[in-house]
């Protein structure tokens, strides 16, 4: 067998070893203990054209429903103020429905004291848990929990209520047409 066959013969190997791995990753669970989840669908939000966040929403066995916990998690592609972050979810909140406003107001306050600064490439999860309200990640590093069934319900309707504001990034993490 000549050099440059055997060369060959290494880099496919190589590259199908690497295909594999990253086609595994894109299926594996956003957090250690939640093995059993796996990705439903993904997008990308945009604002203007800008990239602002990729999204995946997670799930068990890859089946969504809103009655069984799942995740949600964000891949920033620029940087953002932790406190910006809280205020314009409070903002998409506040357009699906009219909550009053010192809910809104504690809700904000709660995202404050969780949400870190984001940079480009950063990693911010959400887990819903029915009963137990909304936990949060910073990669695999818990953030905190807010204990709250409608402050979990609002804040994860942001992407997955039929009302949100935001149709075809729903569409895509519910792989629905």
């Amino acid at each position: 067998m000549s050099r440059n066959s055997v060369l060959n013969t290494r880099l496919s190997t190589t590259l199908a070893a690497a295909c594999l791995l990253a086609a595994s990753l894109l299926h594996a669970s956003p957090l250690p203990h939640l093995p059993s989840f796996e990705a439903v669908g993904s997008g990308t939000m945009r604002f203007f054209g800008l990239r602002l966040y990729d999204a995946t929403l997670w799930s068990p066995g890859g089946v969504w429903s809103a009655s069984q916990s799942y995740a949600l998690e964000l891949v920033y592609a620029r940087s953002f103020d932790g406190a910006a972050i809280a205020q314009r979810s409070i903002e998409e909140m506040r357009a699906q429905r009219p909550w009053p406003e010192s809910t809104l107001a504690r809700w904000e306050k709660d995202m404050r004291a969780l949400f870190p600064d984001v940079d480009k490439g950063d990693r911010l999860i959400g887990v819903r848990m029915p009963g137990a309200g909304a936990t949060f990640y910073s990669g695999t590093r818990k953030l905190g929990q807010i204990n709250d069934e409608a402050f979990a319900d609002a804040f994860f309707g942001i992407w997955l209520n039929p009302a949100t504001r935001a149709p075809d990034l729903r569409a895509q993490l519910l792989k629905s047409p």
